[in-house]
């Protein structure tokens, strides 16, 4: 079940993109409640695993690329768009870069058995990511909050990116340690 859910976020992304192309005022309403369904399932489809004891390979590998696809999406859409600009794009960066260097470390560690397994910090990094993405699509031009909300999103995605480079830190580190233990 918790897979299902997870697998069903990844799907969600395709028609959340989509809004992003639909020159229409309500679709970056649209956009928000997809993204928002997409982002609470990321907290049920744990809540259900932890709860049936479904913990699995699949589930540990599947859910955080489903974070890291929702994420990046909405990032580049919104940046694509304009709503992310100017100094918040380096915001933007840290947070995908970061993304994709903890998905390199995290596959050069799987042949030799090693994990990284996730943190509090890094699943308090993931909520501000998912609250700052979302305020930023309450606050594009037809969204439901309009240009109000755009210091708060800026603020919130900042501190998102600040958590971001701290555990991409604390996980190169680790990484870096495992990798040097040589195998085994």
């Amino acid at each position: 079940m918790a897979n299902r859910i997870t697998l069903a976020r990844i799907i969600l992304i395709i028609p959340f993109a989509a809004m992003f192309f639909i020159n229409a005022s309500w679709a970056m309403t649209a956009a928000l409640a997809l993204f928002a369904i997409a982002a609470v399932s990321d907290y049920f489809d744990g809540m259900i695993a932890r709860a049936r004891n479904e913990t699995s390979a699949l589930g540990a590998a599947l859910d955080p690329l489903a974070d890291k696809l929702l994420v990046a999406t909405a990032l580049l859409l919104l940046v694509k768009n304009g709503f992310i600009r100017d100094a918040d794009i380096l915001a933007a960066l840290i947070i995908l870069l970061r993304e994709i260097l903890v998905s390199g470390l995290r596959e050069a560690l799987g042949p030799r058995g090693a994990t990284l397994a996730v943190t509090r910090l890094a699943k308090w990094k993931t909520t501000a990511q998912l609250i700052a993405l979302a305020l930023f699509l309450a606050s594009s031009p037809t969204g439901l909050a309009g240009a109000g909300f755009i210091p708060a999103a800026s603020a919130v995605l900042w501190l998102a990116a600040l958590l971001t480079a701290i555990t991409g830190f604390q996980y190169a580190k680790e990484a870096i340690r495992l990798l040097r233990a040589g195998p085994g």
